[in-house]
């Protein structure tokens, strides 16, 4: 068991960007709860959750993956993923095993509590509800899309989104975690498809707002097309702000390194740019810092960089 004084850190994401951050908090000794989206509807996820009726396993079991602490051939064979093979083509091997797991248990958190097991994972993996939800997005025409995987490709401008049905409960794991937390972190990710559906979980974003815990939002470095095209560090704030009908956050960490041009030019053929810092005037702490670092040409935030910086944000104890 953790000692009572260990720092308890919640984080709430989903999509690429949060297990990059998992990576490196998890080297720190802290109390880590991951709460993640399952409104996710395409690839692998979106047809087992068709076939299957189980929540969507392709988030969850990247952040399992990204906390576990077992052989790396092992992690390798659980996010190995099929490229042939009749029905087998594009599944990954782990959200067959979470899929099987929950056909076994009954229960998708009891699948995700085992498999934390057998991977040794580093803190505590939460869906943020227990069965599939379905993201919708009103767009700026009035219009309504559904389906995460469909909203980036409409070339409309969202104006907001939400969640059916509308009785979605969390676990009550989750609103003890987020009561107890000492921070509270938004993971950098798609802001639409993959941080506000875990945000508009009712009584998770009520909990949220009412924490008494320090929150502090990783602002994307650049923007993405068909989500945020154009948005500044401000547009980013005024979204989540907006759908939660709170002012929540305390603190934004900023990117303030230098993007290559050749990388730059490269994202300019996706439509997205980097995203432009108008902090000043807030109303929040804004933490300035180079937390951008390259895989093969792609833009991630630097991990050790940014677990840095979130530890420095935590009370004294």
């Amino acid at each position: 068991m953790r000692d009572e004084q260990t720092a308890k850190v919640v984080v709430i994401g989903g999509g690429t960007g949060l297990p990059v951050l998992l990576r490196g908090l998890k080297q720190y000794d802290l109390d880590l709860t991951a709460i993640v989206t399952v409104a996710d509807d395409g690839g692998s996820s979106g047809r087992l959750r068709d076939e299957l009726r189980v929540p969507p396993p392709g988030d969850v079991r990247n952040v399992l993956a990204a906390l576990s602490d077992v052989e790396p051939l092992i992690v390798e064979l659980f996010q190995h993923r099929f490229q042939n093979g009749n029905g087998l083509s594009g599944h990954s091997l782990g959200n067959l095993i979470l899929a099987a797991l929950t056909s076994i248990t009954g229960d998708f958190m009891t699948a995700i509590r085992e498999m934390s097991k057998v991977l040794n994972v580093h803190g505590q993996v939460l869906p943020a509800a227990n069965k599939s939800v379905v993201l919708h997005a009103e767009m700026e025409d009035g219009s309504i899309v559904s389906g995460e995987s469909k909203i980036p490709n409409t070339g409309k401008k969202i104006q907001r989104v939400f969640l059916t049905p509308e009785d979605i409960e969390p676990l009550p794991e989750t609103i003890d975690a987020i009561r107890c937390a000492d921070l509270i972190v938004i993971a950098p990710g798609s802001l639409y498809t993959s941080i506000l559906p875990n945000l508009l979980v009712p009584k998770i974003g009520q909990e949220v707002c009412k924490a008494k815990a320090k929150k502090v939002y990783i602002c994307n470095i650049m923007t993405q097309a068909g989500e945020t095209p154009h948005y500044t560090v401000s547009d980013h704030v005024k979204a989540l702000h907006s759908h939660l009908g709170c002012p929540f956050l305390d603190a934004v960490i900023v990117n303030n390194g230098a993007i290559p041009e050749a990388i730059r030019r490269r994202y300019e053929e996706e439509r997205a740019e980097p995203v432009r810092d108008d902090s000043s005037g807030l109303g929040v702490q804004v933490i300035h810092d180079n937390i951008v670092t390259y895989d093969d040409g792609v833009i991630r935030h630097n991990t050790t960089k940014v677990a840095s910086l979130l530890l420095g944000l935590l009370p004294r104890r």
